[in-house]
């Protein structure tokens, strides 16, 4: 464990920080940084053990002074871990391995880290003499690969025979089916942290995410695959498709979740002990397919894809039935998902330097994207 050399650091634990786990991820730092703008004292927990998230924590403690301090340690380490959470207000467990691949190789350190460190927290919780809460990061692989879900497939896209799931999604009442070592601990600890509500009276919620993209993420083939999409497309690099690209999600801009976790945690007393699905719902649905053609106009011209097997567990339609999340917390319409793709692709090109710097015509259509 270290804790950040930072001059505000040894006090903060004293001034009831809000306790981001994974504060240095993707959803984390964009979380951290929406409370330290709001003049709340945040305490990054994360390993910095994914490449890259090293530089978010370093904009984090640039951009707010005094607000931000970190402890650099395993979610595995209970002690470090309990102290942590100690004088939190509220806890954000944002802390996890998050691919289904890397499962697969592992999926033992996979089960310590999601189902362990989630439990290591919750029992931290527990032992605390007012009720703190925990709004907690799960995934849409709760539901399955979804293979009863009957599919007709378009030129670009899965489309559900059932109108209902066509006009609205998946919702909440769906049968829980975990597959993969991924979709176990996941589900595992979904389930742990609903029952620590039930059990012993912490004010939990669940989110259970579909696909969130946007600024700060890394994107990978693993995961978070639209910045990926985006990221190999500037260099004028390859993209890797599994599958035959038609498989279908919401996708929903970083700004908007966010605003859901923010909502969740000020309207706990409402939300508590229960689950939510969120994403973009059927207004931002779109196939991989779908995406590296927006891709292409934004670029102008096309991008090299290459095609192999189906991975593991991958679902060939998933979207979120977000109609109770929605009304439960008011939010408002999610970003259209045209718009805050082409947003990424900026910010990718101007602040982490993708692609070609002042390509006139990349420029152009994202303007009219954004427009």
């Amino acid at each position: 464990m270290r804790q950040d050399d930072h001059p505000s650091a040894p006090a903060i634990l004293r001034r009831r920080p809000i306790l981001v786990t994974g504060g240095a991820g993707f959803i984390g730092s964009n979380l951290a940084d929406r409370f330290a703008r709001e003049g709340h004292d945040v305490l990054v927990y994360d390993a910095l053990a994914r490449p890259g998230v090293d530089a978010n924590l370093e904009w984090l403690k640039k951009r707010h002074p005094g607000r931000i301090s970190a402890v650099v340690a395993d979610i595995r380490d209970e002690a470090t871990l309990a102290d942590a959470a100690q004088e939190a207000q509220a806890v954000f467990h944002m802390a996890a391995q998050v691919a289904v691949t890397t499962s697969l190789v592992d999926p033992r350190e996979d089960f310590e880290i999601n189902v362990r460190g989630t439990l290591n927290l919750l029992d931290a919780l527990r032992r605390r003499s007012e009720p703190v809460p925990l709004v907690f990061a799960s995934t849409n692989k709760v539901y399955g690969d979804l293979a009863d879900v009957e599919l007709d497939k378009t030129n670009d896209s899965y489309v559900p025979r059932d109108p209902a799931i066509r006009n609205a999604g998946i919702g909440e009442g769906r049968p829980l089916d975990f597959h993969t070592p991924y979709g176990c601990s996941k589900g595992a600890a979904d389930q742990y942290v609903l029952d620590y509500a039930r059990s012993f009276g912490v004010p939990t919620c669940v989110l259970r995410m579909s696909c969130i993209y946007g600024q700060r993420q890394m994107g990978t083939e693993d995961q978070g695959w639209v910045a990926h999409f985006l990221i190999r497309a500037l260099r004028g690099e390859p993209i890797s498709i599994y599958g035959d690209g038609c498989q279908v999600r919401d996708v929903l801009d970083i700004s908007d979740a966010v605003e859901a976790y923010v909502s969740a945690w000020r309207n706990i007393d409402a939300v508590q002990g229960r689950a939510f699905n969120l994403g973009g719902g059927p207004a931002n649905a779109i196939s991989l397919r779908q995406l590296l053609c927006h891709i292409e106009d934004l670029l102008g011209h096309p991008v090299e894809t290459t095609y192999s097997d189906w991975r593991a567990g991958d679902q060939r339609y998933y979207v979120s039935d977000t109609r109770l999340l929605t009304r439960e917390l008011g939010l408002n319409a999610p970003t259209p998902w045209r718009k805050g793709v082409a947003a990424l692709a900026q910010w990718l090109q101007e602040e982490r330097g993708h692609g070609k710097a002042g390509q006139s015509s990349f420029r152009r259509h994202a303007a009219e994207a954004l427009s």
